[in-house]
């Protein structure tokens, strides 16, 4: 098969679209051939060196695709050859075919496209998992959104909407203020604005009930727009590390900062299925949209890793084997 490879840590330029051995699976596993695979944040991480690799070089990034299965292992009973399946956490994923695990399989409905799956899964379960779990977005809620004409971004909004609440975009570009306005943000911010002092202005100075932080160097900013009581998700450091917090400062101003992991959320088949399905629903019924993804083939793999980095792309990115 081919696979979108790489043997050392560096920039985009480091990616092989080269020919590699099949995998074999084993007998609870399934082996998928690949129609859509999306390329995410924590690709360019592990290209760069910042995340472990397990295991020798060639590696091959990617954890969330969408396909049709071509075999299924001999413990395999509830999927058939032919089925349409997705996934979002399962490594190699850069590849003609993956080795998924049975218990990690998302079964798609026949509302749901290849494209769609692998736009949505790993981003629209980060975003359900974020306002249900991490902070659950009542009725009336204000929330900050970071990174808001980005993938997590845009569904964010929608989903607070969807949920009860206000939501506030924090965006790097007028081009981009726009896109998260039309995903139905109440208000949009620029970076290159005092954006913390702007969300007190617009909440008569008492900040928002939660912020969702991906950026990471905004830390401090993001806490300074959050309300007494108030809380920051943080989810990503796509701009950076943050500084340290002074748990003082949590305790005088009894401000709450949790973390977000999606891997930590997605532990068993029902988790994965509960969780879907929801999404897909709120897809099938108008109530979330997707917009329409930036696809490159496979083996201009580099050429996606340079656009995600840039941050001038909106939306998804996907590879097409």
């Amino acid at each position: 098969m081919k696979a979108l490879c790489f043997e050392t840590f560096g920039n985009a330029d480091v990616l092989q679209y080269k020919e590699i051995p099949d995998p074999i699976i084993n007998p609870n596993e399934i082996l998928v051939r690949t129609k859509a695979i999306g390329l995410n944040f924590a690709d360019i991480y592990r290209r760069r060196g910042d995340y472990h690799l397990a295991g020798n070089p060639p590696y091959i990034l990617g954890y969330e695709g969408a396909g049709i299965v071509e075999e299924i292992g001999t413990n395999v009973t509830t999927i058939k050859p032919g089925d349409r399946i997705a996934f979002a956490d399962v490594p190699f994923a850069n590849a003609e075919l993956v080795a998924v695990p049975s218990e990690k399989t998302i079964q798609l409905p026949n509302s749901i496209s290849f494209e769609t799956a692998a736009s949505v899964l790993l981003q629209g379960l980060t975003a359900h998992y974020l306002t249900k779990d991490s902070y659950q977005i009542k009725q009336g809620d204000i929330a900050l959104v970071h990174a808001a004409a980005g993938g997590v971004g845009q569904l964010l909004i929608q989903i607070i909407k969807l949920l009860g609440g206000t939501a506030i975009g924090l965006t790097s570009s007028n081009k981009k203020a726009k896109v998260a306005t039309l995903a139905g943000a109440d208000h949009v911010f620029l970076y290159s604005e005092k954006w913390h002092s702007k969300v007190l202005e617009i909440t008569n100075g008492t900040g928002v009930n939660v912020v969702y932080e991906s950026v990471g160097s905004t830390l401090e900013e993001s806490f300074n727009a959050t309300k007494i009581g108030g809380t920051v998700v943080f989810y990503g450091m796509a701009g950076g590390n943050p500084a340290p917090v002074d748990p003082r400062m949590l305790m005088d101003t009894s401000k709450t900062l949790t973390g977000g992991d999606l891997w930590n959320v997605l532990t068993t088949f029902e988790e994965r299925k509960q969780r879907s399905t929801q999404l897909f629903d709120w897809i099938a019924s108008g109530k979330l949209n997707i917009a329409s993804p930036t696809t490159f083939s496979l083996q201009d793999g580099a050429h996606a890793h340079k656009l995600l980095e840039s941050r001038k792309s909106t939306g998804k990115i996907l590879l097409i084997p």
